[in-house]
């Protein structure tokens, strides 16, 4: 017999708990809008320049991590790495890449929407509506 919690998650509830699923979606809500984050906090990368492959690797390294606007939400994305990481334990892998890397996608364009990014217009909205239902169909079949 199926719990309150479980039966309100439907078909989600096979793959994965309430908990679980709680944390795939945070997952995703921490890789996707750290994305954008992240291209806005490199800006200005491509102005160091150095003599020498490592002294410029050396100098790219030191321009990002002293660069707070870069360094959390690198943080935030690792932070959401890991959570996936220990989440991947006790959740079916069917269901949880595919509900992570789609949604953090949605949660990429929205983001970058709201920072002013340009996001394609009714190709991205159409696409974003093509992902709900492919990971709607990934679902319901696991």
């Amino acid at each position: 017999m199926a719990t309150g919690a479980s039966a309100a998650l439907g078909p989600l509830s096979r793959g994965c708990a309430a908990g679980e699923a709680a944390a795939l979606v945070l997952v995703a809500v921490l890789w996707g809008s750290s994305g954008p984050f992240l291209r806005t906090g490199a800006a200005g990368l491509e102005k160091v320049r150095r003599r020498g492959r490592l002294r410029q690797l050396l100098a790219e390294i030191r321009f990002l991590g002293l660069n707070y606007k870069y360094m959390v939400p690198f943080l935030l994305n690792q932070s959401g790495s890991l959570l996936f990481y220990l989440t991947l334990a006790s959740t079916d892998l069917s269901v949880a890449v595919p509900l992570c890397n789609s949604l953090a996608l949605i949660v990429t364009l929205v983001t970058g929407k709201i920072l002013g990014e340009d996001i394609g217009g009714k190709r991205a909205v159409a696409g974003m509506l093509l992902t709900v239902l492919g990971v709607t169909l990934c679902v319901a079949a696991s």
